[in-house]
């Protein structure tokens, strides 16, 4: 494997598979068993999944909602999505971890770093949930953030799309594919990865990141093994 240690960062609207809104279980263990297969060759995971599916903080301030109000109630739907995963992750037998940002002890650990780590040095898959624990930042920034502090190797943004292209290649069939591209060229041709504040974070401290389909089997182990799958961002 090319890479020890990995943060995935996957979207709330990836757990929805063909729904409008809400968890699918399907999706759920489809992604549970693309897991095992790298977890079983020895690769230490970190997940951090976001809320979209359930609620957006930024959706609700434009309707009217208090942004910080929202905004908790979308960290509330991280780890309502980390709970499904973390069912799916066991139910594949793979030991798992479920660590908060905000304080849920009843129903997850709270986040500690070296404990996190601990984990994953034995095997265990911990998920993060709850984002940063503060309003107005998103869960890109808190991928970026844990994966930075648990010193993983990458981060693996999982997505519907195989990679990053100079427009969006579901509105435009002539779309152009970047299989490398540095943090530079992202910003000076304005393509969206991540927002802002995550992507400046991990160009600083020189985080590469892999954008890819994560809804086609057996990429996410193709990504790992070091194959040349979707878009790779580094410096």
């Amino acid at each position: 494997m090319k890479f020890k240690r990995i943060l995935l960062k996957l979207s709330g609207e990836a757990l929805m598979g063909n729904r409008q809104y809400g968890i699918d279980p399907e999706r759920l263990s489809e992604y549970a068993h693309d897991i095992k297969t790298i977890t079983d060759q020895g690769v230490e995971v970190a997940i951090v999944i976001g809320g979209g599916n359930i609620f957006r903080g930024v959706a609700g301030a434009s309707n009217g909602m208090d942004r910080v109000q929202g905004d908790h109630m979308g960290m509330l739907a991280t780890v309502i999505n980390g709970l499904a995963l973390q069912g799916a992750l066991e139910d594949a037998g793979i030991p798992t971890r479920l660590q908060t940002a905000i304080k849920i002890n009843e129903v997850a650990e709270p986040f500690i770093r070296r404990k996190a780590m601990r984990h994953l040095e034995k095997g265990r898959v911990v998920i993060f949930g709850g984002g940063t624990g503060n309003p107005y930042f998103t869960t890109d920034s808190a991928a970026v953030l844990r994966a930075i502090e648990i010193e993983a190797d990458v981060i693996l943004k999982g997505t519907r799309v195989d990679g990053i292209y100079n427009v969006d290649p579901e509105k435009d069939s002539n779309a152009i594919k970047f299989d490398h591209i540095t943090f530079e060229d992202v910003l000076r041709k304005g393509l969206k990865v991540m927002d802002t504040t995550a992507f400046t974070l991990s160009q600083e401290n020189e985080l590469p990141i892999i954008v890819f389909d994560m809804n086609k089997k057996g990429n996410l182990l193709k990504v790992v093994s070091g194959e040349n799958i979707g878009t790779k961002v580094n410096l």
